[in-house]
């Protein structure tokens, strides 16, 4: 890992109208040249995500976005586009023009920001000589805006803004540990890592590098190894281990080889917990029961990996379903950043661990899946309660099935 993973990193967007400078101001708050500058109208036609080190603060994703009042059916759907990014941003930009009043597309963006608690102000871009007009900092005032005035051209006060807008409104901005919380400095904690083609040759996949990371952080030791040789390193150790990790597909082996009193869990029941909503995702499974031998369960991937012949969200999961609990279950499948808007349809969602995304996209999902009262739970709480080892896997957190 070269740099700070995205999911970790808070998501800023960019809104506003065609042409009020969202990408010049992007240009100029990294002082580079990344995104495409034009005088044509609607020059950025999908939201584009950009990984990027935003000083002072440190490692960032910005995002652009189309302009608010595209127009025609595809306008449409650009502007569609660009909302559904508000489901991942942290802290939300809406670039205006010093003009006389607000158009009705950034009013209505203003009353969906404050509805969705997404946090946000204002940025009046183009203010090289031209002051703003009274009426534009009433009507802002009247709807309860916070605003800044720079010019993303000139340059002026992008630094202040940097410093003191953004810096200052993701102060309380913390991706959290992963369980840093609940093991101690010298604490030896082994993790279970199998080998298989979803890693890379030469790689670990992402949650147990940033496990490890998240061990180092807390002074705490990890142990690695794979499934085949976690006896001889829990053996090999002079204290039983604080807690044994594990890839949610190794869980049966590891459960035999851990021994009593040695508490375990998995890399996606931490994801779930650090990611998403642990005691949502525990009270969803239990959905299961209700539905019988018969049901419709949406797969949710935040990513768009390489399927391969044993895919644990295609594959594997539909088929542990079926055998625990009978045929009749049908399977749909999302990924990346779609979502279905219809969830009543769905007896169940399960949601992935969302090593790749940030934990407010997730927060979005479990939202949607609450108002419509569709239960959902995660791939590693699943496997758990598939493989009838949900009690412990839960247990290092405080939970039990019977809370």
């Amino acid at each position: 890992m070269q740099s700070a993973p995205r999911g970790i990193r808070p998501h800023i967007a960019l809104f506003g109208r065609r042409n009020v400078g969202k990408s010049s101001l992007i240009n100029a708050l990294v002082d580079q040249n990344i995104a495409l500058v034009s005088n044509t109208a609607g020059t950025t036609t999908d939201p584009v995500y950009k990984n990027m080190e935003l000083l002072p603060f440190g490692p960032v994703v910005l995002i652009d976005t189309a302009g608010l009042d595209d127009v025609g059916d595809l306008g449409k759907m650009r502007v569609d586009a660009s909302l559904q990014v508000l489901k991942k941003t942290d802290l939300a930009l809406v670039v205006l023009e010093p003009v006389e009043t607000l158009d009705n597309s950034e009013i209505e963006l203003f009353k969906l920001l404050q509805g969705n608690r997404v946090k946000f102000f204002a940025v009046v871009n183009k203010c090289e000589e031209k002051e703003i007009p009274e009426s534009l900092k009433a009507q802002l005032a009247e709807l309860g805006v916070e605003y800044a005035s720079v010019s993303a051209t000139s340059g002026k006060d992008i630094k202040w803004l940097k410093a003191e807008k953004i810096q200052k409104s993701l102060k309380d901005f913390d991706s959290g540990t992963i369980i840093g919380d609940i093991v101690r400095p010298g604490q030896v904690v082994v993790l279970v890592v199998p080998i298989d083609l979803a890693a890379p040759k030469g790689r670990l996949i992402l949650p147990q590098v940033q496990t490890i990371r998240d061990l180092l952080d807390t002074d705490a030791i990890a142990v690695v190894a794979k499934e085949r040789e976690l006896r001889g390193a829990i053996d090999s150790l002079k204290e039983p281990p604080a807690l044994v990790i594990t890839d949610s597909q190794a869980f049966q082996k590891v459960a035999a080889d851990v021994p009593s009193g040695v508490p375990f869990t998995s890399f996606s029941v931490i994801f779930a917990r650090y990611k998403g909503d642990l005691d949502a995702y525990v009270d969803g499974v239990k959905a299961l029961e209700r539905m019988g031998d018969k049901g419709k369960i949406l797969i949710a991937e935040s990513c768009t990996h390489h399927q391969m012949a044993d895919d644990i969200g295609r594959v594997k999961i539909p088929r542990w379903v079926r055998q625990n609990y009978g045929p009749g279950f049908e399977f749909e499948f999302c990924q990346g950043v779609n979502f279905p808007e219809n969830l009543k349809d769905f007896g169940l969602v399960v949601q992935c661990g969302g090593c790749m995304t940030n934990r407010k996209a997730i927060l979005s999902r479990i939202e949607a899946c609450q108002q419509a009262n569709v239960p959902i739970t995660n791939y590693g709480i699943l496997i758990a309660h598939l493989h009838g080892v949900l009690e412990e896997a839960i247990k290092p957190f405080g939970l039990s099935l019977e809370d």
